[in-house]
């Protein structure tokens, strides 16, 4: 089997996508539930200011990052893959996120060749960096960057996420069918270089 290069995101892709969502309704008092979220950027869902937000995130942001539920199926699957492929995490978290991500994924026996931590959405330049062959992503506007610059993204279907798909983007609806279209891919890949050598 080729390996491939995955690049994942870890909001919402390996972690559950409402997992802030408790918190941040009880320190606004709202009364959002996760089928009234319908865009990405949560100051928005919340109806509030984005400062007003971030100020929230600046005082509970490590908590909510240690404190996330896992996506089901996550950690049996990176777990499988990476015996064959590598896998890089790629997030748009700052760097002072660092360890307590790293020590989530840990915690949730998610392997890793490595992890980046941007700060920005925009990932194509970390992607390139990478070689990704696949990029796991929930981010609606960030799979559409990703595949305008000609990488293949699997979309992790979320209620923030529709919309229209170029080819080169496949919407997904859990971790096992991942892995089925990881394999997929990987068999593909190795067919190609067999047939050009």
């Amino acid at each position: 089997m080729q390996k491939l290069n995955l690049c994942i995101d870890i909001d919402g892709t390996v972690t559950e996508p409402f997992y802030w969502l408790n918190r941040a309704n009880k320190f606004f008092g709202k009364q959002v539930k996760p089928e009234d979220v319908s865009v990405y950027e949560i100051h928005r869902v919340l109806d509030i200011a984005e400062d007003d937000y971030n100020e929230f995130y600046n005082l509970y942001g490590q908590l909510l990052h240690k404190e996330a539920e896992a996506r089901f199926g996550a950690s049996e699957v990176l777990k499988r893959l990476y015996d064959h492929h590598n896998i890089h995490f790629v997030t748009a978290r700052e760097g002072v996120m660092k360890d307590v991500s790293v020590a989530w994924l840990e915690k949730h026996e998610m392997p890793m060749d490595s992890i980046w931590l941007l700060g920005s959405h925009y990932k194509v330049d970390q992607a390139r960096e990478l070689k990704s062959d696949l990029f796991i992503e929930d981010n609606y506007s960030n799979a559409l960057q990703l595949a305008k610059a000609g990488f293949d993204v699997l979309l992790i279907d979320c209620s923030y996420n529709k919309g229209n798909l170029p080819h080169n983007v496949t919407r997904v609806k859990n971790w096992f069918q991942i892995k089925t279209l990881v394999e997929i891919r990987a068999q593909r890949n190795e067919l190609d270089f067999k047939i050009a050598l």
